[in-house]
């Protein structure tokens, strides 16, 4: 009887593997539809089906601003600044790495930061236990804390990736997590003596009203061929980057690009434009922190393991410094790397007679330190640098809160 139960058990725990790798291919399939990576057949069949879902899409985006517009829907103000780092798109614009350098400005600047996140593909309480507390009229839990400003509290799986990798960064400053943002920022400010807020990817959070909005475009993605989801990436119409305070174009090399610039000016001629890259710093391997520098890589024969939205940039990093990219296991944004995905990579790796195996800071934050790779795993610390430089982010601040420059009362 026993016997017959486990194997029973096994059997079930295989097909949810096998359920589980096969909704993974599906994801990055679609991603790269929706990305325009790929045009085969089956890739243009599923993005003509999704255009007039797209269009329903578009239509309801801009009824649910107009409502907001129209005060039909109320904006919340907490009595501090607050700032909003966001896009239009779905991920890959870099906005946790600006994030992370305005905490560190402000931080610098006396301010008492924090920053609040979503938490996307964090762990949630069931759809039964929110059930119950709305029943029993318990009150609202309190948002999860990431980091107090003193210590980690919380792992990636229970805060989400992002918030993990913000509060490992960034000593010294707040790191919250809920999906209510008007609650969280409460909290911050009543609890832990916040008196700015940073929230992280929340342009399209609109019950919080921002001081600032800074917003990321991809320089590498072409603006007119653009599709609203679930087409394309697009969260909101392209006219929207008129409530930008402030334009970012991230992933930027140097150079002007004057088309683009006249596009964005079509629907924002008023808000400050600053260009911005991203700079690879060093290595650091996973298991023990160890620095290594950028030459380190060159000549390497290496394997990738990912899980973001747009992995040819990191691919492309790589290339330009000299690595040679034996094997890359793509998987979803943001996906939860579990034992047998680790195992199944790791068994391929060592098939290729690799150097090391490298992956991004995001993704190493949901990978467990004591997994025996048969190579040893390094991430890449990568930062955002404001061109020509850091004044000129600094000067947008400034025009925008002139509050920050008053000096914080004891």
């Amino acid at each position: 009887m026993w016997r017959l139960l486990r194997r029973l058990r096994y059997s079930l725990q295989r097909k949810r593997r096998r359920w589980a790798r096969h909704l993974d291919r599906l994801e990055l399939f679609v991603a790269d539809v929706l990305y325009d990576r790929r045009h085969d057949r089956k890739a243009r069949l599923l993005a003509l089906s999704l255009h007039p879902l797209s269009l329903l899409f578009g239509q309801i985006v801009r009824c649910r601003l107009w409502l907001y517009r129209r005060h039909y829907f109320s904006s919340t103000t907490l009595g501090c600044p607050v700032i909003v780092v966001g896009n239009l798109t779905v991920g890959g614009t870099g906005k946790t790495p600006v994030t992370e350098v305005l905490a560190r400005f402000l931080q610098a600047h006396g301010r008492r930061v924090a920053i609040l996140s979503r938490g996307y593909k964090s762990r949630q309480e069931s759809l039964l236990t929110r059930a119950w507390h709305w029943l029993s009229h318990q009150a609202p839990r309190a948002p999860k804390i990431v980091s107090d400003g003193k210590q980690l509290l919380l792992s990636a799986a229970e805060a989400g990736d992002e918030p993990r990798m913000l509060a490992q960064n960034l000593p010294g400053v707040c790191v919250l997590v809920d999906r209510n943002r008007v609650k969280a920022g409460q909290y911050a400010i009543r609890h832990l003596g916040a008196d700015v807020l940073l929230l992280d990817d929340g342009l399209q959070y609109l019950p919080l009203k921002g001081h600032l909005y800074c917003t990321l475009w991809d320089k590498t993605q072409a603006l007119e061929q653009q599709h609203l989801l679930p087409r394309g990436v697009l969260r909101e119409p392209l006219e929207q980057l008129r409530r930008a305070s402030c334009l970012l174009l991230s992933k930027s090399d140097g150079r002007c690009d004057e088309a683009l610039n006249r596009r964005l000016r079509a629907y924002n001629a008023q808000a400050p434009m600053l260009e911005c890259c991203h700079r690879p710093k060093f290595f650091i391997r996973h298991a023990d922190g160890q620095r290594e520098l950028l030459q380190w890589v060159e000549g390497k024969r290496i394997a990738i393991l990912s899980g973001i939205a747009r992995p040819e940039s990191f691919e492309q990093f790589l290339r330009e410094l000299g690595a040679h990219i034996a094997y890359h296991q793509r998987f979803s944004d943001h996906h939860p790397f579990g034992q047998d995905d680790l195992e199944r990579f790791d068994r391929c790796v060592q098939l290729q007679a690799i150097d090391a195996i490298l992956t991004t800071e995001k993704d190493s934050v949901r990978i467990r330190r004591d997994f025996p790779f048969c190579a040893p795993l390094h991430y890449l610390r990568i930062e955002i640098a404001i061109l020509p430089n850091a004044q000129a982010l600094e000067d947008v601040l400034f025009r925008f809160l002139p509050s920050l420059r008053e000096p914080l009362e004891s």
